[in-house]
């Protein structure tokens, strides 16, 4: 007497390899993709050890890491602006900023927003 075999049930389709590569992908996209638009400030820099032609009253901000200098004299940040002013004849002349005593780049960058949200729209970055 033969004993009957079990009946066969049909391959099942494995997904998990499938699964796999598309986490994998989905990872790989996540990590290559842009999630926000990078955000420049825009700047010139001065010449490194070149002489450069300046006219008008001298506008340097010194960047203090608990301060700033505008000109040498101590002064608020929310008051900058407001202190450049009388040496300003056009919002297109230039100020210039000098990051000095290891000041955070951030807290210059704080100062370019300042200065931009005040109208000046030409400022210098010098060492």
């Amino acid at each position: 007497m033969r004993i009957a075999a079990p009946p066969r049930r049909p391959k099942r389709l494995n997904l998990t390899p499938m699964i796999d590569v598309v986490l994998l992908l989905l990872v790989f996209f996540m990590m290559v993709s842009r999630f926000g638009g990078v955000q420049g400030v825009p700047l010139a820099l001065a010449a490194p050890g070149g002489q450069v032609e300046w006219s008008g009253p001298p506008r340097l901000v010194d960047v203090l890491p608990q301060g700033l200098l505008l000109n040498g004299v101590p002064v608020a940040a929310d008051a900058l602006a407001a202190a450049l002013a009388p040496l300003m004849a056009a919002p297109t002349d230039a100020v210039i900023l000098r990051p000095r005593d290891g000041a955070a780049v951030q807290r210059v960058v704080a100062v370019i927003d300042g200065l931009r949200a005040a109208g000046l729209t030409r400022i210098v970055l010098a060492r």
